[in-house]
């Protein structure tokens, strides 16, 4: 288990904290507040201990790949594209040191870089706090280049005695401000938000509560293929949703109709349903759709009784059948992942299904089951149905979640002190 702030001195010492604040923004104004609410324990905690200063940092978008995107789009438009505007609507972090400032009720010091902000951080009263541009302004922070990232490392560890990770929605990227800085930091711990999302995601991958049932939906079976796997050593029950449930439905030779399939992960399919059978895992797939003739918002929703699709239908939602399945499975369950919806949630015909295990998961947590929802859309999804709330821990991290449940080792994690 990581060291975290509780577990050293902080009083008098100048701290530099990684946060995840990419939150969605709008013309400067922040759309958006989980993930900067998310790191609001940790900064009151470290606040709270009296340190010399609290320097935060975090990137904000991806400001050079974003900006080139827009500048396009205005051209194609025929209108002018005015750089600094678009990068202060977007990417400028002092909106959000603004918006921090009013939640915590003490101002939040906005520097204009990550460089040369040493003697201007050493100048401001005892406990100030202060916040740092966005890191991606540097091209240091994301460099591949390991010296290059070591010269941004290197200048923000220097702005603190100890380095606090409260980033977990990074903490799969090894760039300068997330890992690489660990290197330069004679103390290097996590914050409360990793500390919960580590004691949470780890039982899903060691030692869950039995039975175990994984809910693993989206789109593609390349992008979870891995999470597939490695949930098969601990799962009792695996429920196999959303787009990607089509290519192992064609694997078995079922009809799909014209829904989206993955004709190269046809073997992959095969193989893991093989090995769950082995394992004695049970997989529930579709047996009914909630299907149309087009992907599209405005479609007319068709629900098709049958496991099999007619050749002009694709299938967006699960049916009635299959969620009885799963309300089965789940009645009895201890512990349960989800990552990922079982339809397209985002159009309103084709998010009953989605919405329906929402309701089972919390119903779970209700009767003391451990719940985890493992990010990405279906963290989307319980914020779209109001219940976040319900569900025992909602990571914050998208691609860090998934990475970290597929087994990986996450940069960010392992560069921290371990108790």
């Amino acid at each position: 288990m990581i060291k975290t702030v509780r577990d050293i001195p902080l009083t008098g010492r100048r701290i530099v904290m990684r946060v995840d604040f990419n939150v969605p923004m709008k013309d400067g104004k922040v759309q958006d507040d989980t993930r900067i609410v998310a790191a609001l324990p940790t900064i009151q905690y470290i606040l709270e201990q009296k340190p010399k200063s609290l320097v935060l940092m975090s990137h904000l978008g991806d400001p050079e790949k974003d900006a080139a995107k827009a500048k396009e789009k205005a051209e194609k438009d025929g209108k002018p594209f005015d750089l600094e505007a678009y990068l202060a609507g977007k990417h400028r972090m002092k909106p959000v040191a603004d918006y921090l400032s009013r939640l915590l009720g003490k101002e939040v010091v906005f520097l204009p870089s990550c460089f040369g902000q040493k003697q201007a951080i050493e100048s401001l009263p005892e406990g100030s706090i202060v916040m740092l541009e966005n890191t991606r302004f540097h091209k240091e922070e994301t460099a591949k280049d390991p010296a290059a990232q070591e010269v941004l490392a290197r200048e923000l560890a220097s702005y603190g005695d100890v380095y606090v990770n409260d980033a977990f929605g990074t903490a799969h990227r090894a760039h300068a401000s997330t890992a690489t800085i660990a290197r330069f930091a004679s103390v290097r711990v996590g914050g409360f938000l990793m500390e919960k999302e580590v004691a949470n995601l780890e039982p899903m991958l060691t030692n869950p509560p039995r039975p175990m049932v994984a809910i693993i939906g989206g789109a593609k079976v390349s992008s979870k293929i891995a999470v597939l796997e490695s949930l098969l050593r601990n799962a009792d029950v695996l429920v196999i949703g959303g787009g990607m449930a089509y290519t192992f439905l064609k694997a078995q030779g079922i009809e799909i109709g014209r829904s989206m399939v993955e004709d190269d992960y046809l073997d992959v399919a095969r193989q893991l349903l093989a090995k769950a059978a082995e394992r004695g895992t049970k997989v529930i797939l579709p047996v009914d759709h909630v299907a149309a003739a087009s992907f599209a918002p405005d479609a007319t929703p068709v629900r098709v009784d049958t496991v099999a699709l007619p050749g002009d239908l694709m299938g967006l939602d699960v049916g009635p059948k299959t969620l009885k399945l799963y309300r089965e499975a789940l009645a009895s369950a201890k512990s349960v992942l989800w990552n990922g919806p079982v339809g397209v949630f985002e159009f309103e015909a084709f998010a009953h299904g989605t919405e329906a295990v929402a309701k089972m998961v919390a119903e779970a947590t209700g009767r003391g089951a451990l719940t985890v929802v493992g990010g990405g859309d279906s963290v989307a999804a319980v914020n779209k149905f109001g219940l976040a709330a319900q569900m025992s821990h909602v990571s914050t991290g998208g691609g860090a979640s998934l990475e970290y449940l597929e087994g990986k080792d996450l940069p960010g994690i392992s560069c921290l002190e371990q108790k």
